[in-house]
């Protein structure tokens, strides 16, 4: 199978694992990426059956309106029954890397108010340790240079994503070389870092569940 074909299975099961669980008033949290698209696609054969969306980025807002779901912004809902979204890894304990589609800060405030998080991925993204995709790190445009020092002290080597601004209006660094054994510990690190928004570390809250796509089929796995 091909990857765009794996990430479509993958979105394909977790309209199935959600589908079960919809009501009128259910509010859906949609990602932000590649696998995040094929999800949103294959929801609108939903629409009717749950109340709307809130999206963790203005690209996949107006996706879903494309489709006619409603969007909403989080402030105005009261909960969201489950956030889907992609990664950019995962390891066992459905700690993740997020970020590479410049959304981490968007999906990580929707992750932290869903009542669960299923992650869809295909096995390229399956890595005994993160740290192999360089980590996105969301900075205040002015903080820029000091924060990419200050990251250099934590033993990363931060590259600024040129020409690329978030949705918050703020810029990118990457941080490549990293080995990240204690993916909590680095999160709130970096997060307490003048001029940090966020990182694309997502352990602090992880996954619930993940649905990845194998070549021999979509796999179903907690957090050991």
């Amino acid at each position: 199978m091909t990857q765009d074909q794996l990430k479509r299975a993958t979105a394909g099961a977790a309209i199935h694992y959600i589908a079960p669980k919809l009501e009128p008033r259910s509010i859906i949290g949609v990602g932000t990426g590649s696998t995040a698209n094929f999800f949103i696609d294959l929801l609108a054969e939903l629409k009717g059956r749950f109340d709307g969306a809130v999206a963790s980025s203005e690209a996949s807002a107006q996706r879903l309106r494309a489709h006619g779901i409603p969007v909403y912004d989080l402030n105005s809902v009261d909960d969201i029954q489950v956030y889907v979204d992609g990664a950019d890894e995962t390891n066992a304990a459905l700690q993740l890397i997020k970020g590479g589609g410049a959304a981490l800060t968007r999906e990580k405030i929707v992750a932290a108010c869903a009542g669960e998080f299923v992650c869809i991925a295909d096995e390229s993204k399956w890595v005994p340790v993160l740290g192999r995709f360089p980590l996105p790190v969301e900075v205040i445009p002015m903080a820029r240079s000091l924060v990419g020092r200050e990251i250099v002290k934590l033993g990363g080597d931060p590259v600024y994503r040129e020409g690329v601004t978030t949705d918050n209006g703020n810029v990118i660094l990457d941080v490549h070389n990293l080995c990240i054994t204690d993916p909590p510990q680095l999160e709130r690190a970096i997060n307490n870092l003048t001029g940090v928004v966020t990182n694309g570390i997502f352990a602090q809250r992880p996954a619930d569940l993940l649905l990845l796509g194998t070549s021999s089929g979509v796999k179903t796995i907690t957090a050991k």
